[in-house]
């Protein structure tokens, strides 16, 4: 399959987990990807064995130097930019009240300003192009509460609205913004050192299709939004969640006496 034969890509966060998953499917598509990562020697690992002409790239997501340096490189060895997915991101669990502002600035730098900032950066380069595809992941947790997340939710919630409003300043020039939203699956972020399995950690998510996704599942959202089957499609927002947010699980026995 060649869904995005002759397409280049820019996927950040891609040495483990969904972007590493995102990078493998693009690659196999047909797309010349540029995989970048602060984790330079696994991303390395990750593009020599997609091979083709991928490359990997040492990035900083916060940092705009860097990501100019990474639009640069791309433009450089492939003359253009079709495609950005903004994955990388940080997380951690802690209450208001235990969250401290340096925290906060930590987690707003990687999963708010680094795809305001990749956006920005790679914009010129599409609308000089006349099209282009942004893909932002955003989670779950920019579509409702998590208790004990209020700061990676407001920085999921942040991505899901720049997604949209961008979006509309994109639109008359065929560039098209969309929001991918995993629910729990089974990564290094989730399940370090992969100890647990998707079935129990579905079941202790109360996920309705009793299991928790795959990286490759979230990848296919991706590659969907990122590909020119979706090209009347712009500031959507894709839940890949197994239905966790469609709504309340019940186990009916228990309804049985209410009439």
């Amino acid at each position: 399959m060649e869904r995005l034969k002759g397409k280049v890509a820019i996927i950040t966060g891609a040495a483990q987990g969904q972007g590493e998953a995102t990078a493998r499917l693009f690659a196999a598509e047909g797309c010349k990807v540029v995989a970048t990562d602060l984790k330079e020697s696994l991303v390395g690992t990750v593009v020599e064995q997609i091979g083709g002409e991928a490359v990997a790239l040492k990035h900083d997501v916060s940092d705009a130097a860097s990501w100019q340096a990474v639009v640069d490189r791309t433009v450089e060895r492939f003359g253009k930019i079709d495609i950005l997915v903004n994955n990388a991101a940080i997380t951690f669990f802690n209450l208001i009240g235990d969250t401290s502002k340096e925290d906060l600035d930590k987690l707003l730098s990687v999963n708010v300003v680094g795809p305001y900032i990749g956006m920005k950066t790679v914009l010129p380069v599409m609308q000089k192009a006349g099209r282009g595809s942004i893909v932002n992941i955003s989670s779950v947790n920019g579509l409702r509460g998590t208790y004990g997340m209020s700061a990676y939710d407001s920085c999921k919630w942040a991505v899901r609205g720049m997604s949209k409003a961008i979006a509309l300043e994109m639109a008359a020039e065929n560039i098209r913004v969309n929001s991918v939203h995993p629910g729990a699956i089974d990564t290094p972020m989730l399940n370090p050192g992969g100890k647990m399995s998707s079935e129990q950690m579905g079941k202790d998510f109360q996920i309705p299709f009793q299991r928790v996704g795959r990286a490759e599942e979230v990848a296919a959202a991706s590659l969907f939004l990122a590909s020119d089957e979706a090209s009347y499609i712009s500031g959507a927002e894709l839940a890949v969640d197994g239905a966790w947010t469609s709504g309340l699980m019940t186990n009916s026995q228990e309804l049985d006496h209410v009439s």
